[in-house]
């Protein structure tokens, strides 16, 4: 089977409704990985002043050798958190700010809905190979088809190719 095959497919309404669990695991993703940034800047702290006193009575071995192995736990904690997202079919693209994509489709075409830890609701899309940079707006004409049988709020424009209310 190929991937795309694999692939878990989000409507919006469908990954609005998996935020509560999936911004609990980006917080704490966000979180270790700031742990992880700190604690490696200690170890190269530590490994430089380990260089700088080459003696027999090494001080830093022991305090190297435990934050080397926190580093390892914390580094297994972080790739536990990845994959509890991988199993609900949402990529992390940036442990550092909370940026995530879930797979969908739009007119016929594999897409990502995209979220960001501090935001409200999944209000943005773009292209596979488009990245953060080439993210639009959900409430732009030209966003993915809106999940089919729901009602659209007041304000949400038509999905493209629906005529208007009223209209011919």
């Amino acid at each position: 089977m190929s991937d795309s095959a694999e692939r878990k497919y989000y409507t919006v309404e469908q990954a609005n409704k998996t935020l509560p669990y999936v911004r609990a695991i980006v917080g704490d993703i966000v979180e270790k990985y700031r742990a992880i940034v700190e604690r490696r800047q200690r170890l190269d702290r530590i490994r430089r002043g380990k260089k700088s006193r080459e003696t027999v009575e090494d001080p830093y071995s022991e305090e190297l050798q435990q934050t080397e192995a926190d580093l390892d736990r914390e580094l297994d904690e972080l790739a536990g958190f990845e994959s509890e997202l991988s199993k609900l079919g949402i990529e992390l693209k940036d442990p550092q700010i909370g940026l995530i994509d879930y797979y969908a489709r739009m007119d016929g075409r594999e897409v990502y809905l995209c979220w960001m830890l501090g935001e409200d609701e999944i209000a943005h899309w773009h292209e596979l190979d488009a990245g953060f940079q080439g993210r639009q707006s959900l409430l732009a004409e030209s966003g993915p088809t809106r999940p089919r049988g729901g009602r659209k709020s007041k304000g949400t424009p038509p999905a493209p190719g629906t005529p208007p209310a009223g209209g011919n």
